[in-house]
C-alpha cells in the first residue's frame, strides 16, 4: 500500500516531519537458509537468491529515493544472515557497540561488522553479554528500548546504558515468533511507536503503555507477517507490503506508508528493519 504523502498529511492533525537518515545495509549475495535458529527458518524451503537480491535492491533504492544515505557493507561468504544488518550492533553519538551473537552460526558476523565499523572510524566496543544490536536495541528519542527473552541478555542492557549514557528500558518478549524486539515493535518517530502487545509480558506492556499512551497497536494478521519490522524517518514508514492493516493505521496517524516486498528474506526471519542498520549521529 502506497499513499500520497499529501493525502496522508490530511488524515491527521498531527504533523509528521521527515528527518534524513544514515543507514548501512549488506547485500544478500550469500543469503541461504542453512540452519534454523528462529521459527521462521525452514531448511527444506528453497531460497531464490536472485529474487532476494532484487527485493533487497528495491529496499535500498527506496531509501535513496527518500533522500537517505545508504552505506554498503561487503558480504562475507559463509555468513548467510549477514544481510540482516540491523543485528550488527548499535552506532550512536560516535560510539559503536558491536553485536555479540547468541548462536554460533552468527558469531562470524561480529568480526565482519567490527571491521566495517573500524574502517568507518568507529572503534567497536564489545559487550560481555549477548547483544544482538538493533534487533533488540531500538532508539526512541533520548532513550533505548531493549528487548530480551530470546536473544539479547538482560545484563547487556546495563552494559549498553553504561556505554551510551542513555536510559535503557527493558522489555521482555514471550512469543518465539517475535524473537527480536524489532519484530514486535517499530519506532515511528521520537515519541511514537507501534507494537504487538501479545508479544510482550504484562510488565513490558505496562511500561509501553506508560511511556507511549498514543502508540499504535497492531493486529495479529499484520504481526504474523512481521509487519512491525519497519523503518521510519519520522514521516515515511517503509514496511513489509503484506501488512496492509498496519499501513491503514499508519495512514490514519498521518504517516506515509511505503510497502516493500521482502518475502524471500522473510524465509530467514527478517524483513525491512532487519536489513537496515541505522547510524545515529
Amino acid at each position: 500500500m502506497t499513499i500520497s504523502p499529501d493525502v496522508a498529511a490530511e488524515s491527521t492533525k498531527t504533523p509528521r516531519r521527515q528527518r534524513l537518515r544514515h543507514y548501512a545495509m549488506t547485500p544478500p549475495t550469500f543469503f541461504a537458509v542453512e540452519y534454523a535458529i528462529n521459527p521462521w527458518m525452514d531448511t527444506s524451503t528453497p531460497v531464490d537468491v536472485d529474487r532476494a537480491v532484487s527485493q533487497w535492491e528495491t529496499l535500498r533504492d527506496t531509501y535513496r529515493r527518500l533522500g537517505h544515505t545508504v552505506d554498503l557493507v561487503e558480504p562475507v561468504a559463509g555468513l548467510p544472515d549477514m544481510v540482516y544488518a540491523a543485528n550488527a550492533g548499535l552506532i550512536i553519538n560516535g560510539t559503536a557497540i558491536v553485536a555479540r551473537f547468541k548462536h554460533a552460526e552468527r558469531h562470524g558476523e561480529s568480526a565482519a561488522y567490527a571491521a566495517w565499523m573500524d574502517q568507518r572510524g568507529h572503534a567497536p566496543v564489545p559487550t560481555r553479554h549477548v547483544n544482538e544490536g538493533q534487533g533488540d536495541l531500538l532508539v526512541v528519542g533520548s532513550m533505548i528500548l531493549a528487548g530480551n527473552g530470546f536473544r539479547t541478555h538482560p545484563q547487556a542492557h546495563a552494559e549498553v546504558a553504561a556505554i551510551t549514557g542513555l536510559p535503557v528500558i527493558s522489555l521482555e518478549l514471550v512469543d518465539p515468533r517475535f524473537y527480536h524486539l524489532d519484530t514486535a515493535l517499530a519506532v515511528l518517530d521520537d515519541t511514537t511507536i507501534a507494537y504487538y502487545p501479545p508479544a510482550f509480558t504484562d510488565e513490558a506492556r505496562a511500561r509501553l503503555r506508560a511511556l507511549f499512551p498514543d502508540a499504535i497497536e497492531v493486529a495479529s494478521t499484520d504481526a504474523y507477517v512481521l509487519g512491525l519490522n519497519a523503518v521510519s524517518d519520522g514521516k515515511h514508514v517503509v514496511y513489509p507490503a503484506a501488512a496492509t492493516g498496519f499501513a491503514e493505521q499508519l495512514y490514519h496517524a498521518g504517516f506515509h506508508p511505503i510497502g516493500v516486498d521482502l518475502s524471500e528474506l522473510l524465509k530467514g526471519g527478517g524483513s525491512v528493519k532487519c536489513c537496515t542498520l541505522e547510524v545515529f549521529s
